[in-house]
């Protein structure tokens, strides 16, 4: 099944899957009956340090990218999470919500690059 990834903010959320906010932080001025979350998975997003070293510079997102990649593989309660996502796909259209204005250079990015190799 496709990954879909969509801001939260988005006018229109999409309908069909399961919604899962992959941010770390709740997105600001969004309720949580709003949201419409099926699942909140923070332990997914970037590591804090990461997260504001980062702070959605696009001339750093190759690097950003490569190490939230190494987070993904390190880290074993990421590592869990990308597997329960994997088993999720194979059986069900997944909506990603994440809050960045960036809609090319963000973790929803690089997550869906993961899940989908």
């Amino acid at each position: 099944m496709p990954i879909v990834l969509q801001r939260i903010y988005h006018e229109h959320p999409e309908s069909e899957g399961r919604r899962i906010l992959i941010d770390r932080v709740w997105p600001r001025g969004i309720s949580k009956e709003d949201a419409r979350l099926d699942e909140w998975m923070k332990e997914i997003a970037p590591s804090p340090a990461l997260r504001k070293w980062f702070n959605h510079d696009p001339a750093k997102f190759e690097q950003f990218k490569q190490a939230y990649k190494d987070e993904l593989t390190q880290d074993t309660e990421k590592q869990t999470k990308v597997k329960e996502l994997k088993e999720r796909m194979a059986n069900e259209r997944v909506v990603l919500l994440y809050g960045a204005k960036d809609e090319l250079h963000n973790h929803a990015v690089v997550l869906k690059e993961v899940l989908e190799t």
